[in-house]
């Protein structure tokens, strides 16, 4: 049986914090309708006290790092073609339509000699074909290999018989704030230009927003187009993709944004390994009612997670992970982002005064919560996929939707398709349906607890 839902209303699904991250996007594409080009950009608003260092100090040789770099970041170019509705034709009530180009630019890192690159995500989001622009103003065509939206990180791949340059990543736990780092990248489209300046703060969160990223804050001059580029230490590694700045022009002001190499290194391994990301956590939630402490106090703890086996406690308060110090949520967010799930780490607790290391197993998180629709999904077990008979798929574990409550469909249903397209598990699920504007349809597929098959258009 068909039925046809409109969504009522939308709320944010309670649940224990599974330590999310979020991305801040530095510009939505250039835009070429036919053969118009219009730059647009977004930019982070100021909305935070930035920390500055005084870059007045003694000059550094930055020759040898911009010489390694300049010829592994490329130009990237994406191209989209759309179709559009003539709104002036529908007056009329006739419909026609005009398919455009939509390109968007941005900037991309060769990560080995084979010719696998790292960009952000939002510079091919979209993107029908994507054409790679060498130093050496070579242009070669690139494939997709997979996306982190979370992370805005993606990475693509180009096929070629020589070797490439290429950037080696570097430890970006190990800068330090006032380090010397250039930025390599493409900003309107002029190729090759460095900048330099320094690590101004790490672990930054950017408030406002609702997404959580352990940035690496500059001051190196960051633009439109720069999006995807290295940002390197002066010995020429890798330890930052740059991805947002922060501006009330559009256009540097001061303050820019790098998702640190160590996240950026294992979501490349992800990729090419899982198809996926693969997102690590320890099972506990954050208590932020609490302000001045120095580092994260452990809220909540979930019954029979790896932090309650290994002897974490509620109330506990993180101040390290594998010796790194733990100060603030980012900064933990940033160590299990670049984490995969069955590795362990070193939590050092402070417990009412004392101080005690905890050796914790790290879980994949299983858990996705989609905003824009209102449901929270978690992956099926191996039983219930073989119970269900079915490959992928996803559990609803709780819904504010009010289309799905008002037909009852909620904790136990197993979404098993999303348009036709059977789904993988919950992460996947997730990502489609925050696509969902409500200016479109969707159709959903659901096997009931008792093994009904339902289908739903929205």
């Amino acid at each position: 049986m068909k039925k046809t839902l409109k969504t009522l209303g939308i709320a944010v699904v309670g649940g224990v914090i599974a330590l999310a991250g979020y991305k801040i996007a530095i510009e939505q594409p250039q835009i070429n309708i036919v053969e118009n080009k219009v730059d647009t950009l977004q930019s982070v608003p100021v909305n935070y006290t930035p920390t500055m260092v005084n870059t007045l100090s003694t000059p550094t040789d930055f020759t040898e790092a911009a010489a390694k770099t300049v010829h592994a970041v490329v130009h990237v170019k994406n191209t989209a073609v759309r179709t559009q509705q003539n709104p002036y034709a529908q007056l009329f009530g006739r419909n026609e339509t005009r398919k455009y180009e939509q390109v968007g630019t941005g900037s991309g890192v060769i990560i080995s000699p084979d010719g696998y690159i790292v960009t952000n995500n939002h510079v091919i989001e979209g993107a029908t074909e994507i054409e790679i622009t060498l130093n050496n103003r070579k242009k070669l065509k690139a494939v997709l290999i997979g996306t982190d939206k979370t992370n805005d990180i993606a990475l693509l791949k180009v096929y070629t018989d020589e070797d490439l340059p290429n950037l080696s990543f570097g430890n970006s736990d190990n800068a330090k704030v006032g380090e010397w780092v250039l930025a390599v990248g493409n900003p309107y489209n002029l190729t090759s230009t460095v900048t330099a300046g320094i690590v101004s703060a790490k672990g930054r969160d950017l408030d406002g927003n609702k997404n959580i990223e352990a940035f690496i804050q500059t001051d190196a001059a960051v633009n439109p187009g720069n999006s995807g580029g290295a940002l390197v230490n002066t010995r020429g590694e890798l330890i930052g993709i740059n991805t947002a700045i922060s501006s009330k022009t559009g256009s540097f002001i001061g303050y820019s944004f790098a998702v640190p190499s160590n996240i950026t290194k294992k979501i490349v391994d992800d990729l090419l390994e899982f198809g996926s990301v693969q997102e690590a956590i320890i099972g506990i939630s954050i208590d932020t009612s609490v302000k001045d402490i120095e580092g994260v106090k452990i809220g909540e703890i979930e019954n029979n997670s790896t932090a309650s086996i290994a002897g974490l406690r509620e109330g506990d308060i993180i101040t390290k992970v594998n010796e790194v110090k733990i100060s603030k949520f980012s900064d933990l967010k940033g160590q299990l982002t670049a984490k995969r799930p069955g590795e362990y780490v070193n939590v050092t607790v402070n417990r009412n005064g004392e101080y005690f290391i905890k050796n914790v197993k790290l879980s994949k998180k299983n858990t996705f919560t989609s905003l824009s629709f209102g449901v929270q999904l978690k992956d099926l077990t191996s039983e219930e996929r073989k119970k269900y008979k079915v490959k992928g798929g996803a559990k609803i574990t709780a819904t504010n939707n009010k289309g799905f409550q008002y037909y009852k469909v909620g904790a136990g249903y197993i979404l098993s398709k999303i348009n036709g397209k059977e789904i993988s598990g919950a992460s996947e699920a997730v990502s489609i349906l925050d696509t969902y504007t409500g200016n479109e349809q969707m159709y959903l597929e659901l096997i009931s607890p008792t093994g009904k098959l339902e289908r739903y258009r929205f």
